[in-house]
């Protein structure tokens, strides 16, 4: 799996969502918002992470659904 700085990764045992800030080697740095908006970061080994599909334009689709109902 090749990640990049802004690519979205979740632990393979599961938790939310985390923001790759930097790749270095089998190195992740990874940064996510608690749930008071505290930031965190944390370097994890890349064999613990998996990638998530990003649904793209999730909102769009709800706005067209609602032109298509009227």
């Amino acid at each position: 799996m090749e990640l990049k700085a802004g690519d979205v990764v979740m632990l393979k045992s599961g938790g939310q969502p985390l923001t790759v800030a930097e790749v270095k080697e089998n190195d992740v740095l990874c940064l996510w918002m608690g749930m008071e908006g505290d930031l965190f970061r944390e370097t994890l080994p890349l064999a613990t992470l998996v990638q998530v599909e990003e649904e793209e334009n999730g909102e769009d689709d709800e706005d067209e659904d609602e032109d298509d109902e009227e």
